[in-house]
């Protein structure tokens, strides 16, 4: 007999590279990030907190170089710590990125992340990857900077 219920086993399973920024790591959201993340039915794959140099955020945001805020935004990453994470599941990539809600929290929806626990466009909390070759890039980045950051400190 058939539920009516089929898995759609054919869908791919995707990687996203979602990132805490030193304001939400500072008033301590990392735990509500991650319950909704988990809530959705997401896994989470990977996870450390890492310093970013000033020197790698003016690499990592190379193409808001001509940005009156390209300055700032630089130094603001690398003013503390970073929650890095690597996310899984099907379609992450588009629904994280809703989850999110918009780069300026004014503009995002009330159930999404910045739409519920921010209000400044300069410190919106959190960070996510835009396409799936991105979020393999910025993935990558941050396990390499976390491998980098542990091993300075021994």
């Amino acid at each position: 007999m058939s539920s009516g219920f089929s898995e759609d086993s054919s869908a791919e399973m995707e990687r996203t590279f979602i990132a805490v920024k030193p304001d939400g790591v500072q008033r301590g959201l990392c735990g509500e990030i991650i319950k909704r993340f988990e809530q959705r039915g997401f896994k989470l794959v990977a996870a450390k907190f890492v310093q970013a140099s000033e020197d790698h955020m003016k690499k990592h945001y190379l193409d808001l170089k001509d940005m009156p805020f390209y300055a700032g935004l630089c130094k603001y990453m690398s003013s503390g710590p970073v929650f890095a994470m690597v996310w899984e599941g099907q379609g992450i990539v588009k629904l994280a990125r809703m989850m999110l809600g918009e780069t300026n929290p004014a503009d995002s929806k009330p159930g999404s992340i910045r739409g519920d626990l921010c209000i400044n466009i300069g410190r919106n909390i959190i960070h996510g990857s835009d396409t799936l070759d991105n979020a393999k890039l910025e993935g990558e980045s941050g396990q390499q900077r976390a491998t980098t950051s542990s091993a300075a400190r021994r």
